[in-house]
């Protein structure tokens, strides 16, 4: 299937079981590897990765390694712009792109012995006529997608309503979606009703005014997460796993051992599980658990898009679902839903 950067998407690449995968802030991950990080010394690097990467593109890449059909929407420019397409081509992952005149980010990862620190840049200026016809553009590809996920921070130019705008035209169009950001933007997401809120720990402290540092932490984000307009809320949190409140029950899921490696992709990961649950219509408890342990495996790759097969499969069957019967709230007395929220 032929990658498409302009004009419709041809007929034929118009399926029923599409995920769109949305990258507004994309970048070229550059990753070094050391045999330790040591702060205020210099350091021999033993590997070097650099490849496409973000939030968004990273999605698309475990969906792709979990079999569905996806396509990346996006905005690039400059020469790792071109970098990051030519290699989106190169893996078959069908894209469509807004060009700027700025040169889309990098970031650089440095893997020590246990231990991964990560330098993000800021992301390209996009100009309000860019915007508009990346917005334009993903309205005219959407109508495509059953489930859309949106996820990664906003270069600048982009509005704080970026993603409750997408989340607004994607649902239009019939589309389920998937917010994964922070801060304001997540705010404004979540008034335009997706289908599911799923930040992490530490982008999650803004929604409960402090630190996520307990299960039951994650539990009060997520209920709040619905509160605020989502279907469902779940809320990662490393290796301690994740919680998930849907339906008027709370669930936590973990893997069943803490993995070694890179943790940089792992909530891409999940966040690709649960478009996947949502496409596949899945029990619930089976999404979860998957999530879980996928997201575990993905920490066994040395660099974020991927996950181990053979991990995955090793965790699986020692993977925990736990509702939380203690957290059932009182607007829904109804028998639990066991498929993931539509």
């Amino acid at each position: 299937m032929r990658r498409d950067l302009d004009g419709d998407p041809p007929e034929s690449r118009v399926r029923a079981d599409l995920i769109v995968s949305v990258a507004l802030n994309p970048a070229l991950d550059v990753t070094y590897t050391v045999p330790d990080l040591v702060p205020d010394t210099s350091h021999r690097v033993t590997g070097v990765v650099s490849r496409a990467g973000g939030k968004g593109l990273n999605v698309a890449r475990v969906l792709r390694q979990l079999g569905a059909e996806t396509m990346v929407l996006g905005l690039t420019g400059g020469a790792a712009g071109d970098q990051i397409e030519a290699e989106l081509a190169a893996a078959g992952i069908p894209a469509w792109f807004t060009r700027l005149d700025a040169e889309t980010r990098r970031t650089v990862t440095v893997l020590g012995r246990d231990t991964a620190t990560v330098l993000n840049e800021p992301g390209p200026q996009v100009t309000a006529d860019q915007w508009e016809s990346f917005r334009d553009g993903f309205a005219q590809r959407v109508r495509a997608a059953r489930v859309v996920v949106l996820s990664g921070s906003r270069p600048p130019g982009v509005p704080e309503t970026a993603y409750a705008d997408l989340v607004t035209i994607a649902r239009a169009g019939g589309a389920e979606t998937i917010v994964d950001t922070e801060g304001p933007a997540l705010r404004h997401a979540l008034r335009a009703a997706p289908t599911l809120g799923k930040p992490n720990a530490h982008e999650a402290a803004d929604l409960l005014g402090r630190p996520v540092r307990t299960r039951e932490d994650a539990v009060e984000v997520a209920h709040q997460l619905v509160r605020l307009g989502a279907d469902a809320g779940v809320v990662s949190r490393g290796a301690d796993g994740f919680v998930a409140v849907t339906g008027g029950a709370a669930y936590s899921a973990r893997a069943p051992e803490r993995v070694a490696g890179n943790p940089t992709g792992a909530g891409d990961a999940l966040a690709a599980v649960l478009a996947y649950g949502l496409l596949t219509r899945a029990p619930w408890p089976d999404v979860l658990a998957r999530g879980a342990a996928v997201s575990a495996a993905a920490v066994a790759c040395p660099w974020a898009g991927g996950y181990d097969d053979g991990v995955a499969s090793r965790l699986l069957p020692g993977t925990t679902v736990q509702e939380l019967t203690e957290y059932r709230t009182d607007r829904e007395q109804e028998p639990c839903r066991t498929s993931p929220p539509r």
